[in-house]
């Protein structure tokens, strides 16, 4: 208790070191505190990490967002939620990314940014991800077209569970928290922010309906519209989730204004419609001048 009062006061000064005091690394390292997955609650520190890794565990890992609701929340997480790893940092204050990237390494575990490319979980069936990559080889090369510049590539996703895509960092670019903090300090200059943007890679999930539609979609009708026009949303979809921000939020709202009318347009039928099918079928009722005269009305005689 008392500890955690004084990493309340002082826990941001201690992620500075990390930054400019370089010498004391190994000093400030075992104090740091962070929330992680199976730690929403009470901060951990690193070495109570390293202690419940299982042995086939070879990095720390780590996430940084706006918020721990968006953390916890982030498609990033689905694989390693579900094979029971812990990602340890969830950094959801400014300086956190920053911090951990100047330290690397822990106890001899490097330090691994789950939203970036190439992420291994060390559990890959090699044999079963070369029958899956060659079964969607074509439609990751479609997706890819679509999206033109948007994407560095499409590629099957290894971190996915339940999402059907996925927007992830270059191995040497920014993460989309990343992004947020750069873009603030250049006071809205977006012009050192096209090339980290360019860097971005789709991962799709093979298991996921939509994509299996899609490489049904790519196969049989490559010039759909409709198809081409659910990869815009496919892709504009995952840079929200992934936690990046949409370049044009009005266009992406009339995206899905769109897609929502192909999906529902008519299903329930048309409240106006029925309303001026019974309005036809009503008689006209002409009111005659002589029917509103009343005993009082000076113009009776």
């Amino acid at each position: 208790q008392d500890y955690k009062k004084f990493w309340e006061n002082f826990g941001k000064f201690l992620k500075l070191g990390c930054i400019e005091d370089t010498g004391n690394h190994k000093r400030i390292t075992p104090l740091l505190r962070f929330f992680s997955s199976k730690s929403e609650e009470n901060l951990i520190s690193l070495d109570d990490y390293v202690e419940n890794m299982s042995e086939n565990q070879k990095a720390i890992y780590y996430l940084a967002t706006d918020s721990l609701k968006s953390a916890k929340s982030a498609p990033f997480l689905e694989k390693l939620i579900q094979k029971g790893i812990e990602v340890v940092l969830y950094l959801v204050e400014p300086i956190d990314e920053v911090a951990i990237q100047n330290l690397q390494t822990f106890k001899e575990k490097k330090f691994v940014d789950i939203s970036k490319e190439d992420l291994e979980l060390g559990d890959e069936d090699e044999v079963k991800e070369r029958e899956t990559k060659q079964e969607y080889n074509l439609l990751c090369d479609w997706i890819k077209q679509q999206l033109g510049d948007k994407v560095a590539k499409v590629q099957i996703s290894k971190r996915l569970s339940s999402s059907p895509c996925v927007l992830v960092s270059g191995k040497f670019g920014w993460s989309a928290n990343m992004e947020r903090r750069v873009h603030t300090l250049t006071l809205g200059d977006t012009s050192s922010l096209e090339f980290m943007r360019g860097r971005r890679i789709l991962e799709i999930n093979p298991e996921h309906p939509i994509v299996k539609d899609l490489n049904a979609a790519c196969k049989n009708a490559p010039e759909n519209s409709d198809a081409k026009r659910a990869v815009e949303l496919l892709y504009d979809t995952a840079l929200i989730s992934s936690g990046f921000t949409p370049e044009s939020p009005a266009e992406l709202g009339n995206k899905i204004y769109e897609m929502m009318s192909l999906a529902i347009g008519g299903r329930w039928g048309r409240l106006e419609e029925e309303e001026d099918s019974t309005a036809g079928d009503a008689e006209s009722v002409v009111v005659e001048p002589s029917e509103v005269r009343t005993e009082s009305d000076p113009w009776s005689e």
